[in-house]
């Protein structure tokens, strides 16, 4: 007997987000859906304290609003200096709207005078996949680099043109999307959540 495909939607506004989560799950019997195929949704009011605590709301609220399976991630940039600042607040760093180089702009200007060893940072990412009713399954991931106030490199986004990572020699824009995937806080955060994802969709189907 024929089953159809689960079909999950990757709760991001963000195409950088949806073709990274997307490209690591490709190979899993799941169509993935992003928020652009579907009827516009508000977004809802990401006021967790973690990274963890947003992840799990956000993956509720959009299954709630959709009816299907939702996968969020929630994830930002920690920086010692700043005292783990930017973090839950990443995206919206230099204020509303969202924007990239002017938070970009913002981390640059507050390091200033820091010197190198005092500029350790690193990538969180916390995900979840939930039903309309309940949290599924969760896991987290991490990368650790510096921040450099040039930036480097024209792939990836957010933060990753000044995201130095020592042992690779290379900003974390200045690789490919498949070699960032396999080293990322939220590849490695996928790679934690895979497993629960494969033994919740086989149980369902079962």
């Amino acid at each position: 007997m024929h089953r159809e495909r689960r079909r999950i939607v990757i709760a991001t506004a963000n195409p950088g987000k949806f073709r990274e989560i997307s490209a690591v799950m490709a190979d899993l019997p799941i169509d993935w859906v992003p928020l652009s195929e579907l009827p516009p949704i508000e977004e809802p009011v990401e006021d967790g304290e973690t990274f963890a605590e947003n992840a799990r709301l956000k993956a509720l609220y959009y299954a709630k609003a959709t009816g299907l399976w939702a996968l969020a991630d929630d994830s930002g940039l920690e920086i010692d200096a700043l005292g783990g600042a930017p973090g839950v607040y990443s995206a919206r760093y230099a204020g509303e709207p969202c924007d990239d180089a002017a938070n970009n702009a913002r981390i640059v200007r507050e390091l200033a005078g820091v010197p190198a060893e005092g500029r350790t940072a690193r990538f969180r990412c916390a995900i979840a996949l939930a039903s309309e009713d309940h949290t599924l399954a969760e896991a987290d991931g991490k990368i650790e680099g510096v921040i450099i106030d040039e930036a480097r490199g024209q792939n990836g986004f957010g933060y990753d043109p000044h995201f130095f990572v020592p042992s690779l020699g290379k900003t974390t824009a200045e690789i490919t999307p498949e070699h960032k995937n396999s080293i990322s806080h939220r590849g490695n955060a996928l790679r934690a959540i895979r497993p629960a994802i494969e033994r919740c969709v086989r149980t369902e189907s079962a």
